[in-house]
């Protein structure tokens, strides 16, 4: 049977609601949407009610593409002030062989020494596990032991960021089956052999923040946020054209090119700034001051992975709605140049605003998988309504489902 898992992540400038199912090892877009946000700066929850309703609009609108109301989601939660502790822990196995109860219980009483009074717990991603004392392993499911010491990465947030958002979804009815965070997300979306090898970073170019995360062999220990993303580059066009915001996001997203390097000088757009005076701009001049922003970001993330980490970062992955303008891979490499630009695989979304919300489902697919567990967020009498023919089903995308293999 299908298993449907839908994601949620609220962001400064728009919230990212994506549905999918998993079908013989495949995920497959159900539905997908991006809608404007109102209410939430700099990642964070300032102005609950309009927030509320930006997420509000979002659920509205996938659910009018799936012909049914989205009970239960995944939900991300703000980055800011994240804690990344390793813990470790023992226990005795009961049985002659070891359950994934087990390997939770190894590390439980870790889990609970260190979480502090104004901590809240997001997850726990296990690193190895030893039995006997003897045998490491990642996955010692299934295996004859009597001794398990487990070791993993718990991840905390203040309660505040948690609870800003599960109180908004909550109260529409929606239930939030399990919390992550940006980190975690977008190391999933694009996880790889050669990640889980390595050292690595991901830097997520946002609207009004950039995360800039620290992974060892995919493990997130370290994010820091940068307070500077795609909407200094619309303020900083308005500024120097006297145009208003609005206008100069338009001419960021279809007009200038995020390099000056491919830019025609005369190709030119016309606009009339806010002193009711015709202004002629050309494609380079308005280039410049695109790539100025965007290096000066990056450069900023550098500096970042250069204070989490003294030891060399063999791959760099940069994603995030900004990662999508024409040309930003020639930034990209000039200022970061083993890095590479993030790709959302998953037909239908291809675009790297959504790498946080499918990799949070990828994540939640692989901690089912590490503890033996099928489920699915939709109830059998959801898939059978989901199914089902329906009148003027021409706009909805079910049926329209695309593969993706998912990696072990």
């Amino acid at each position: 049977m299908e298993r449907v898992y839908a994601s949620i992540d609220i962001g400064s400038d728009s919230i990212k609601l994506v549905v999918c199912e998993l079908y013989q090892n495949h995920l497959n877009l159900l539905a997908a949407t991006s809608t404007p946000s109102r209410g939430i700066k700099k990642g964070l929850i300032v102005e609950p009610e309009l927030a509320k309703t930006s997420i509000l609009l979002a659920f509205k609108q996938v659910e009018e593409m799936l012909g049914i109301k989205i009970k239960k989601v995944i939900a991300n939660i703000p980055n800011h002030m994240a804690e990344y502790k390793i813990i470790k822990g023992e226990c005795d196995v009961p049985g002659d062989l070891i359950s994934a109860h087990d390997m939770i219980n190894s590390y439980k009483a870790g889990i609970k020494a260190n979480l502090m009074p104004n901590e809240e717990f997001v997850t726990v991603i296990p690193i190895d596990f030893k039995i006997n004392d003897k045998t490491v392993m990642k996955d010692p499911k299934g295996f004859p032991g009597k001794k398990l010491m487990g070791r993993a990465m718990m991840v905390t947030t203040p309660k505040k960021n948690v609870y800003s958002v599960a109180s908004i979804i909550e109260s529409l009815g929606v239930e939030i089956v399990d919390i992550s965070v940006g980190s975690i997300g977008d190391i999933n979306c694009f996880r790889n052999e050669n990640l889980d090898k390595n050292i690595s970073a991901v830097i997520n170019v946002g609207s009004d923040i950039t995360e800039v995360s620290l992974y060892n062999k995919s493990i997130p220990v370290s994010t820091k946020i940068i307070g500077a993303g795609g909407n200094d580059i619309d303020k900083d066009l308005a500024y120097m054209y006297k145009i208003d915001v609005k206008e100069a996001r338009k001419i960021k997203e279809n007009f200038a090119l995020a390099s000056k390097r491919n830019a025609d000088v005369s190709d030119v757009y016309e606009i009339v700034n806010n002193d009711n005076v015709k202004i002629k701009i050309n494609q380079k001049a308005v280039s410049e001051v695109v790539e100025s922003r965007i290096n000066e970001i990056l450069s900023l993330a550098k500096d970042e992975l250069n204070d989490l980490t003294n030891k060399p970062i063999q791959y760099i992955i940069v994603t995030g709605g900004s990662t999508n303008m024409l040309d930003f891979e020639y930034c990209m490499h000039d200022v970061l140049p083993n890095a590479s630009k993030g790709a959302v695989k998953l037909i239908g979304v291809r675009n790297n605003k959504y790498s946080t919300a499918i990799g949070n489902i990828i994540y939640f697919l692989n901690t089912l998988k590490l503890k033996g567990m099928n489920y699915s967020m939709f109830s059998e009498d959801d898939m059978e309504e989901l199914s089902s023919p329906k009148e003027s089903n021409d706009d909805t995308m079910l049926g329209k489902v695309f593969g993706y293999f998912f990696g072990e």
